[in-house]
């Protein structure tokens, strides 16, 4: 079973119109409406108000039309028609008067409709829309797909989900778009990746790092990081019960990256892309790694370990210094690293650290187009000096309890140091409760933000 369901085409027969009424547009609507239908809107007490629905009968009793309030003006949720996906009776629908962007409509119809059903068969919403005028229906169509993807790798358990099986994945991925895909493991990766291997080595599942290249050697080279870390128990510095009920989430970087990496190649744009996941399990073991160790990294750098729960910089300061050896033109890396982030902004809003105030800015309002929104938060350099320790280059953790998020933004930024640019994103990866395309679960947040800000600076070329 699919995913998600598929927009129809234009030429689709007869479709039951669903008519998006704000106050403003009410009256004119209610005016022209059959007597039948403006009787039932009537004394069924529809009023247009964001949320309420009406459905309309036609004179053979059948459905003939759905009327939906809508909000307008800066308040306004973009996806929030996607709730009709769910909603609806079995039928073909279309959308008039639509108030907002008619592709991010058409998206979160498609997103709502995703189902998780590895495990009991949850059937999709039997509800389909026709694609709206002056839609890519194909690129909604990937977009969606992505997603979803992106989605059931993070709602799947550690238990069926381990470094081996993202590995397959990515493998998976890169067959299908012609890209290469290695894999460092083993003594290769003790020798190369010292702290992926050091965080991973405790699990009897063995850590790796994934590296995907796809796209013209010439073009600008973009690389996309993101962290793979299948399940924390915290290592050694335990989290308690209670924390580790959604740590299967703790790979959501990795589903960025993935589903980033697939928009990009499904729409075939001009640049070299590369893709690192490191990927492990942080596990307790008579090898895991302790508090007060101090490891070698890739670059160079020794890193006092101040708290083992603080694992996921670890993996990506070694793929970030990976990185960093060709110098890229832009990096991304993808993380559920910090509660601090999610204390500050919520679930809902991924912080977004770079250096770049243009590339800052563009990030944050093509967020808000295609409503995958970041909120910029500062990489404040005086906190730098509270990773100092006094047995090696740095500490894991700071030395206290204040600006969680920046201080690990810090720590990461030491190992991207060559590229023209560095975007870090701090994300929850996770839905808490369902909204209009954004059912609760797993989340793939800022992987349409990058694409759409990518498609935009580096276009295909017309057909």
């Amino acid at each position: 079973m699919p995913r998600v369901t598929t927009l129809l085409p234009a030429t689709e027969g007869a479709a039951i119109p669903i008519r998006c009424v704000a106050p403003e547009t009410w009256p004119r609507i209610a005016e022209a409406l059959p007597p039948l239908a403006a009787a039932f809107a009537a004394s069924s007490g529809f009023e247009a108000k964001p949320g309420r629905v009406a459905l309309l009968p036609g004179p053979d009793g059948a459905l003939s039309a759905v009327l939906v309030g809508v909000e307008t003006g800066e308040r306004a949720d973009p996806f929030a028609l996607g709730r009709l996906a769910e909603s609806l009776p079995e039928g073909t629908y279309r959308l008039e008067g639509l108030p907002g962007d008619p592709a991010l409509a058409a998206l979160a119809w498609l997103l709502s409709g995703y189902r998780f059903g590895r495990y009991r068969e949850r059937p999709a919403p039997k509800a389909r829309l026709v694609a709206p005028d002056g839609v890519d229906a194909a690129e909604i169509e990937r977009i969606a797909g992505a997603v979803a993807a992106g989605r059931d790798l993070v709602n799947t358990p550690a238990n069926d989900l381990g470094p081996a099986e993202i590995e397959a994945a990515a493998r998976s991925l890169a067959e299908r778009f012609g890209a290469a895909c290695t894999v460092v493991a083993g003594d290769a990766l003790e020798r190369g990746f010292p702290l992926v291997a050091a965080v991973g080595r405790a699990s009897p599942r063995a850590p790796r790092l994934i590296d995907i290249a796809w796209g013209d050697e010439g073009a600008p080279r973009v690389t996309l990081v993101g962290k793979g870390v299948v399940f924390d128990t915290g290592g050694l510095d335990l989290k308690p019960a209670a924390a580790m009920l959604m740590m299967k989430k703790d790979m959501a970087g990795a589903a960025v990256a993935l589903a980033a990496a697939e928009m990009v190649m499904g729409a075939g744009l001009p640049l070299r892309l590369r893709v690192l996941i490191p990927t492990v399990e942080n596990a307790v073991a008579g090898e895991a790694f302790r508090p007060g160790d101090v490891l070698a990294s890739r670059q160079g750098l020794t890193v006092e370990i101040g708290n083992t729960d603080a694992e996921g910089r670890l993996i990506l300061a070694d793929a970030l210094a990976l990185a960093d050896e060709e110098a890229p033109e832009l990096v991304f890396d993808f993380a559920t690293l910090t509660g601090a982030a999610r204390v500050a902004l919520g679930p809902d809003l991924p912080a977004l650290f770079t250096e770049d105030d243009a590339l800052a800015a563009d990030l944050a309002a093509t967020g808000l187009a295609v409503n995958d929104p970041v909120w910029r938060m500062p990489l404040w350099a005086p906190y730098g000096s509270l990773l100092d320790s006094k047995v090696a280059d740095l500490n894991n953790v700071s030395s206290g309890p204040f600006a969680g998020a920046v201080t690990a933004a810090l720590f990461l930024r030491r190992f991207a140091r060559s590229a023209k640019a560095h975007v870090h994103l701090d994300l929850y990866g996770w839905n808490p409760g369902t909204k209009p395309g954004r059912p609760e679960g797993g989340e793939v947040q800022t992987a349409r933000l990058v694409y759409a800000l990518l498609k935009r600076r580096y276009p295909a070329p017309r057909a």
